[in-house]
Parts: structure tokens; C-alpha cells; sequence
């Protein structure tokens, strides 16, 4: 995501976001980064795991909900709905980049872990009273405390405030947590070629995200449920 004037770690200045949806994520994560970020450590993420876990697989009734044909996907027309009922107010044009965003396997359905995805974009990207009031109404009031947690994990990792995240500011992370072990830097490796998932070195907030609904098992839920169909 993004592309790189020159060479070295993610210069400032020097990323270039390639489409309008990842400019503006990288707009309100900086905005947001302005603020500080509550996170400590890596492990002060890693110790939220368990109830963020909960919280987004709370979801899957309100991604049922929306799922009108059952087909365990989210289509484009579905998507529509969801937002008109949720009173977000979202343009054609952005309703389609985070669609096009979040439909990682271009199959013109959002599946679970593409819908959480979705949701927590909105919650980065909408700073709306009237989003926020559709969320108790359709019973998430736990879901924005999720959020926000994501978002000041990545802002916690994204050491220069740029909207990104490097290999050298995982590294950084890691090491601030096992300071002296030789392994940090082979975990702080490991998590980042997780999440960058296009090899670009450079992580943004939803390959972030994505990374997360892994680490948490948010894509085990749906292998079980479709072996279970098939046993059917």
C-alpha cells in the first residue's frame, strides 16, 4: 500500500499512499497519534488480546444481521443497507473503497474477518455523533472501546507518527518489551512480515488490522463454521 520516493526505512514525506481511502486512514491515524497512545509496551497489547478477541466475535450477530441471503458473505447492495440503517453517512465513491478495500479475496463478498475490518475503518474514518449514537442503538457500545484500542496499539507501533509502520519501529517495539533477548528481533520480524502482506515493507492500518483478526482467531471462526456446513 503506498508507494516509495528513494531509498531507506520509510522516510518521512517520501510515502506516497496510492488511493484516496488509504490517504485519509493515514490522515486520521496522524491526527489521532497527535494525542499520544495509552499502550506502554508490546506486551500491554498482547495482555488485551483475550477481551478483544470477545468483543469482535460479539460481532457475528450484527454481521448475521446484515448477511440478508445468509450466504456468509457481505455484498455490495447488502453493505448499502447496513450503513443506511446504521445512519452512517457514506458517499457512493466511499462506500465503494472501503468495500474494494476490505474484499481482500475479490470476490465481491466481505466475509467476517473483511467485515470487522470494514467496521473499525468507519470507526477511524467517521468522526460522526450520529455514527457513534447508530452504534448503541444496534448494540455496540463495546465495539468503539474495541476499536479504539486498535487504533492506539498502531499508533503505539508507529513511532514517527508518519501513519505507518516500519521494520525498524516493530523492532523498536519489541525491543522496548524484551530488552536483551536475543529472539526480539526474529518475533519483531515474524509479526511484521504478518502483517505486511503486500511486501512493500511498509505496514498500514488495515494490513494491521487484518493482522489482528489472525492473531486473535477471528479466521478460525470461520474455517469451523464452514466445516460444520459441510458436515451437514
Amino acid at each position: 500500500m503506498g508507494g516509495v520516493v528513494g531509498k531507506g526505512d520509510s522516510p518521512r514525506k517520501a510515502w506516497v499512499p496510492e488511493t484516496k481511502l488509504e490517504a485519509k486512514m493515514v490522515e486520521a491515524i496522524q491526527r489521532r497519534a497527535s494525542e499520544g497512545s495509552a499502550m506502554k509496551s508490546s506486551n500491554s497489547i498482547i495482555l488485551k488480546f483475550p477481551k478483544i478477541d470477545e468483543s469482535l466475535r460479539n460481532c457475528k450477530a450484527i454481521f448475521q444481521q446484515f448477511d440478508e441471503d445468509s450466504n456468509g458473505a457481505i455484498d455490495h447492495e447488502e453493505l448499502k443497507r447496513c450503513f443506511l440503517k446504521l445512519e452512517i453517512s457514506f458517499s457512493e465513491e466511499e462506500i465503494n473503497d472501503l468495500f474494494e478495500a476490505c474484499d481482500i479475496n475479490e470476490d465481491m463478498g466481505m466475509k467476517f474477518n473483511e467485515f470487522i475490518v470494514l467496521l473499525c475503518l468507519v470507526y477511524l474514518l467517521k468522526e460522526d455523533p450520529a455514527a457513534l449514537q447508530a452504534k448503541s442503538r444496534m448494540g455496540m457500545p463495546n465495539l468503539e472501546a474495541t476499536f479504539e484500542t486498535l487504533v492506539d496499539a498502531f499508533v503505539f507501533l508507529d513511532k514517527n507518527k508518519d501513519g505507518y509502520v516500519s521494520k525498524s519501529e516493530m523492532v523498536h517495539a519489541i525491543n522496548e518489551t524484551t530488552a536483551g533477548e536475543r529472539s526480539s528481533g526474529r518475533i519483531a520480524m515474524k509479526r511484521f512480515e504478518e502483517m505486511d502482506w503486500d511486501k512493500n515493507g511498509m505496514v498500514n492500518f488495515k494490513e494491521f488490522l487484518f493482522a489482528f483478526t489472525r492473531w486473535v482467531g477471528i479466521d478460525d471462526i470461520e474455517d469451523e463454521e464452514e466445516e460444520g456446513e459441510e458436515k451437514v
